[in-house]
């Protein structure tokens, strides 16, 4: 890499001096881990959120892509853990699987509770996921929000889990009006709802439709609670051969186009994934002109 070159990972521009500091670090540093590692980089950078805390996550994804692209070698991992997300191991929980068939106004009234870092409950959902949703569960990527959704007898009806926007979704981005160094700066100002379950012992007719809109009536306030910035649009993935989007529909959410069919890591197009129907719902009369701001701050993760 010459002195004058520059790279880019997770839209942040990276200088061969910039390199060669956290190289620096390493080399003067041997007894740090790598958590200490991005904390020390993220206070020598000023890499901080809204709230003002360390962007830790984000930077640990930096150096491990750096690693990965022979630029630099980390410390040895003291424990198995992922640096892009939270990876736990998820144990079986015993829980109710009491059938519950009835209409919808026999449970109102609904409860939605924000279950992460809850322990006992976040355990609960993860493991619920990973049981019966269709595409399982492993861990949580980025910034993320999960959800419960209760019966007014406290009976537990469903899972919601919200994480990180896809990188490029190119009729999504049309849609948007995104170039990329606007797509790069303002993604977080997206999030993608990753997971849907309404758990299948319960057979309530528009019960899918009704949390949807519950939960995307508190889900702005909570992020901005958590993570200090807003969220302006919610995007979702719906596989064509297996759903009909009837739920989101229902929802008011608007379909906009659909994937290409192939995974998000596939540089040469060989590998075919099931396509996916574009779901959107905006949280924001204005989306388009706020994800469009390029005045905002660099809210990568």
């Amino acid at each position: 890499m010459n002195i004058n070159d520059t790279i880019k990972i997770q839209g942040l521009s990276l200088k061969s001096s910039d390199i060669e500091t956290i190289k620096s670090l390493i080399k003067s540093n041997p007894s740090w881990h790598r958590t200490r590692l991005s904390r020390e980089i993220c206070e020598l950078w000023n890499w901080n959120r809204p709230d003002g805390s360390l962007k830790d996550m984000a930077c640990r994804t930096m150096l491990l892509k750096l690693e990965q692209r022979q630029y630099l070698k980390l410390p040895k991992l003291r424990r198995q853990s992922s640096p892009s997300g939270v990876s736990k191991k998820i144990h079986p929980i015993l829980h109710i699987q009491s059938p519950i068939e009835t209409t919808i106004q026999k449970l109102y009234p609904i409860t939605i509770k924000e279950v992460s870092r809850s322990g006992y409950h976040e355990d609960l959902f993860d493991f619920l996921l990973f049981e019966y949703h269709y595409l399982s569960f492993k861990k949580t990527v980025g910034e993320s929000m999960k959800y419960f959704v209760f019966s007014n007898d406290g009976r537990l009806l469903g899972c919601v889990l919200f994480g990180s926007a896809a990188w490029k979704t190119i009729d999504r981005d049309n849609f948007i009006g995104w170039d990329i160094e606007t797509r790069e700066k303002n993604l977080n100002y997206l999030t993608n709802n990753t997971r849907f379950l309404i758990l299948p012992w319960v057979k309530v007719p528009h019960l899918a439709s009704f949390i949807l809109g519950s939960v995307l009536r508190r889900l702005n306030r909570n992020w901005v609670k958590r993570y200090g910035h807003p969220i302006y649009l919610v995007e979702t993935f719906v596989e064509q051969n297996r759903f009909a989007g009837t739920c989101y529909k229902a929802a008011n959410w608007s379909k906009i186009g659909k994937t290409a069919g192939r995974g998000r890591q596939d540089r040469y197009k060989k590998i075919k994934v099931p396509v996916k129907d574009i779901y959107v719902y905006p949280l924001n009369n204005k989306f388009r002109e706020l994800l469009n701001d390029k005045t905002n701050i660099d809210l990568s993760s």
